[in-house]
């Protein structure tokens, strides 16, 4: 499915879809994201409960099969003082497969912003819930920790 608008959001059904939102709003904001990783818990799962704190730079999702927290990016090195809420569908679901997404500094892998965009399984809405701008040495690395 491509991406269909009703109303102001969009929806899709594949992660390419999410991507492409993602993509979409970076340009918009000015960072555009050119690298892109797809979110997957150890256990193999691709669903997630997402809290996050903007503010900090923080981002934790929460495997809805095994129940496993993992700290997103380099989120592990701004927990003290953050304060990570419960991200929410339009629809009042809480479960999402999630992509990320990164702007890079021009001419390095150096990441300069840090986008998470939800594909909702319930109502199929994709968009982008959290960004920030964010510092790290290599994108390739910081993605490998979404």
């Amino acid at each position: 499915m491509a991406l269909t608008k009703k109303g102001e959001f969009w929806y899709g059904t594949t992660s390419g879809d999410t991507q492409a939102e993602l993509r979409s709003y970076s340009i918009a904001n000015r960072h555009e994201a050119v690298r892109f990783a797809a979110s997957k818990c150890d256990c193999g799962c691709r669903t997630f409960a997402l809290q996050s704190d903007e503010e900090a730079g923080v981002a934790i999702r929460t495997c809805t099969d095994c129940g496993q927290e993992h700290l997103m990016g380099n989120s592990a090195d701004y927990m003290d003082g953050a304060a990570p809420e419960t991200h929410e569908c339009v629809c009042e679901n809480e479960v999402f497969e999630l992509v990320s997404g990164v702007a890079v500094h021009e001419g390095t892998h150096k990441v300069r912003w840090y986008y998470i965009a939800c594909h909702c399984v319930e109502c199929n809405l994709v968009g982008v819930f959290a960004d920030w701008p964010c510092e790290a040495p290599d994108a390739a690395a910081f993605l490998a920790k979404v």
